[in-house]
């Protein structure tokens, strides 16, 4: 690869550090990625590993601020704010309340589809690349529910996706259940949004990683962010704790930590994180065909790799490594709820994964120039889509390195829309 554009240092290892990588490498750049842990752990390894172009409403939509509050009172439900006198949460949830709108929710789906659809895409081409293969499958996903309301909820999304363009079948319950001939579904229908696929994210990570070794990138681990060289409006030297690393251009990703690697270049961006589980069962005599969404309990399940994981909760507090049981079994309670066949023993805290999901204020991802440093790049904040979303985000990145126009408008995206 011809490496004469200059270098770029990446500041985040997960999937949105490891997609830019990868697209700036392609480009001819040279790439330093530093992540503050070992990268063995990241948000990116334990989701539920789904594209989801059906996600094209923001987590700040109208009556989520209700549904939080019934929610809170529940230690099992599947959304849930701490209470705290935290100044950044009372922020943070302050913007939330003002973005959870009916016109915010119609503005941002176009440009949530738009940038799904390129991911799924760039995912297509990526699993046709030699070293690359993490399981990916275009079965769709199933919304499955229980109940007539939520039925009438989820068609109503449905029928708006499907004037968005998107492939959405509407199921009875004789339909949804042909589609999964070996296990009993005990639900009364499912929207299948065939738009939708899925992949094994714990095959993905250590393939990009090592697409970016092979390709000339160094990856420094271990690396926590001090601060930064600013002369003249621009990052003149990411400051590491191991030292400084000399760029052109800084890539700021950060996941979770995003707040606090902008307030070091002296921006604001707010972040909380969006703490979830998940655990790995075997998919074997009742064996699920179909990645879905328990609706009512808000549970992702996902076949991957000869196992399903179950995954879900949002629960936005600070940072800790808690495992809150209470929320696990939540989880555990609703599978057979759904799949009436299907039961599973509360697993032991060795065997459940968590992390942060880097959770914006209106559910909206950060994706450009800094208007204060100019050769600064945001790529943060996009909550429970982070996977479903890294390529494109990648592939962007690398279009605004070059000053190239951009696959889809990201005007909408603007990193410093709260500074």
């Amino acid at each position: 690869m011809d490496t004469n554009k200059g270098k770029v240092v990446i500041v985040g290892g997960g999937i949105m550090g490891l997609a830019s990588a990868y697209y700036l490498l392609k480009d001819g750049w040279k790439v330093t990625v530093l992540d503050k842990g070992d990268m063995t752990n990241n948000c990116s390894y334990g989701n539920a590993g789904m594209i989801v172009p059906s996600h094209f409403i923001p987590l700040a939509a109208p009556g989520m601020i209700s549904k939080g509050i019934k929610w809170m009172f529940n230690s099992r439900s599947p959304f849930y704010v701490k209470p705290s006198l935290d100044f950044s949460l009372i922020s943070w949830g302050l913007k939330f309340m003002k973005s959870a709108t009916a016109s915010h929710v119609e503005n941002s789906a176009p440009y949530l589809r738009d940038y799904h659809l390129l991911s799924r895409q760039l995912y297509k081409d990526l699993s046709e690349e030699s070293g690359f293969n993490f399981g990916l499958e275009n079965r769709g996903i199933l919304m499955l529910y229980k109940t007539e309301k939520a039925g009438e909820e989820e068609i109503h999304v449905g029928k708006d996706a499907q004037k968005l363009g998107l492939d959405v079948d509407i199921l009875s319950k004789d339909q949804v259940q042909a589609l999964e001939p070996h296990t009993n579904l005990d639900v009364i229908g499912a929207v299948h949004y065939r738009c939708d696929a899925h992949l094994y994210p714990n095959a993905l990570i250590p393939q990009l990683i090592e697409f970016v070794k092979k390709n000339g990138g160094e990856i420094k681990i271990n690396s926590d962010v001090t601060g930064f060289d600013i002369r003249d409006g621009e990052i003149k030297a990411v400051q590491t704790r191991h030292g400084d690393i000399e760029g052109d251009l800084v890539v700021m990703t950060g996941g979770t930590w995003l707040p606090e690697l902008a307030k070091l270049a002296g921006l604001s961006i707010p972040v909380m994180p969006g703490k979830g589980y998940s655990f790995m069962e075997p998919n074997t005599e009742h064996k699920i065909i179909h990645p879905s969404l328990l609706i009512e309990a808000r549970v992702a399940v996902t076949p991957m790799n000869g196992q399903v994981r179950f995954g879900g909760t949002m629960e936005i507090a600070p940072v800790n490594d808690k495992v809150n049981m209470n929320r696990v079994e939540g989880i555990v309670n609703s599978i057979p709820q759904y799949y009436a066949d299907l039961s599973t023993d509360l697993p032991k805290v060795k065997d459940i994964w968590y992390g942060f999901r880097p959770c914006s204020p209106d559910g909206l991802p950060y994706l450009g120039y800094s208007k204060k440093l100019k050769n600064l790049i945001v790529a943060g904040g996009h909550g429970m889509m982070g996977v479903s979303l890294g390529p494109a985000t990648g592939k962007i990145v690398a279009e605004l390195a070059d000053r190239k126009s951009n696959s889809i408008d990201i005007s909408i995206y603007d990193p410093q829309r709260y500074n």
